[in-house]
């Protein structure tokens, strides 16, 4: 799987570029064709960046990452 810096994730966020990038305990989520996603939004959450440390504060559980396959490991 190939290593994906911090700063690579950062411009897949839907504005600077079209990917929609989002990384979740060291593994990078393509989410560009997930319609929940659009514009790299996610109600208050925002693509391009880490969410582990938001997964708390969600109303649904980490399994939702189970509908998606990594496309990467997130260097630190």
């Amino acid at each position: 799987m190939q290593k994906i810096t911090k700063s690579q994730l950062s411009l897949r966020n839907g504005q600077d570029k079209e990917e929609v990038w989002v990384a979740f305990e060291g593994k990078v989520y393509d989410m560009t064709k997930s319609r929940l996603w659009r514009d790299g939004k996610h109600y208050q959450h925002w693509a391009g960046q880490d969410l582990t440390p938001e997964m708390k504060d969600a109303p649904h559980t980490a399994f939702v990452f189970d509908k998606f396959d990594p496309i990467g490991e997130l260097e630190d």
